[in-house]
């Protein structure tokens, strides 16, 4: 892979990855649109790396706040908050190590990706059309979270969108667009870093080359600007825009795959 590719991929990985398009989507299909060897799904999370930075960056104030406040008091409120967000990780995290195997093969074929960009893209749609909640994450009850990390859970499938499927969820659960797409992003930082460090586990320094870190640095600067116009366009345009992409995308694909 050249130093072009690692920086094509990483502003890939950045613009998409908390849009929702799916991140994992275009990583697996780039390669073929471009013509070049696909680097696999450990170079996709090296990649992740960088948005995570973007993420934690753009949220450090929230996760400050709450990380110090449940140390300090568990039970208080940044505590409940923190436990909220851990726990609707949790169908994610199952359905991951679950189908970790089938993440690396076949659900990273351009027919399934396609499918699943176009099926998903009718329940953005579906879901902007009956969003009409007022009420804030940390207000939507267990239950809800739960409901909301299962959709999460579903993004193993590249196509999906962790954040289309949780901010669908979340506007069909009565949670306020804005805070929809703020609880979206708080609950991908745990999974995206134990994602990160699960499959990273395995690289050695010496594999951290400066093709990967270039990638890394272009997906956290490309990340952090992707994540601060969509919050600031979301309550305007919505989901359809995205929706229409995902389904141009994924016909594309499909055809890809003839």
């Amino acid at each position: 892979m050249t130093i072009a590719q690692s920086a094509l991929l990483g502003a890939i990985q950045g613009l998409t990855e908390f849009l929702p398009v799916s991140s994992s989507a275009h990583l697996a299909l780039a390669p073929r649109f471009f013509s070049f060897p696909d680097p696999g799904l450990t170079f996709d999370v090296a990649l992740h790396l960088g948005t995570l930075l973007a993420v934690l960056l753009y949220y450090r104030e929230i996760w400050t706040k709450m990380l110090l406040g449940a140390a300090r008091e568990p039970r208080g409120e940044e505590g409940r908050k923190l436990g909220l967000i851990l726990l609707a990780t949790l169908p994610a995290v199952v359905v991951g190590l679950l189908f970790e195997k089938s993440a690396e093969e076949s659900f990273r074929d351009p027919r399934r990706i396609g499918v699943c960009l176009i099926a998903f893209s009718g329940v953005m749609v579906w879901a902007q059309r009956s969003a009409a909640g007022r009420t804030t994450w940390r207000e939507a009850g267990v239950r809800n979270l739960i409901l909301i990390g299962g959709a999460q859970a579903l993004a193993v499938m590249p196509g999906v969108s962790r954040s289309g499927a949780t901010i669908s969820a979340a506007l069909l659960l009565g949670v306020a667009a804005p805070e929809a797409a703020e609880l979206s992003f708080l609950m991908a930082t745990p999974i995206v870093a134990g994602a990160a460090l699960l499959k990273l586990r395995h690289l050695g320094v010496s594999d951290l080359n400066g093709i990967f870190l270039f990638g890394i640095a272009v997906s956290a600067v490309t990340g952090f600007a992707a994540v601060k116009a969509f919050i600031r366009f979301l309550p305007k345009g919505g989901l359809n825009p995205y929706a229409y992409y995902r389904i141009a995308l994924g016909l594309a694909a499909l055809f890809l795959a003839r």
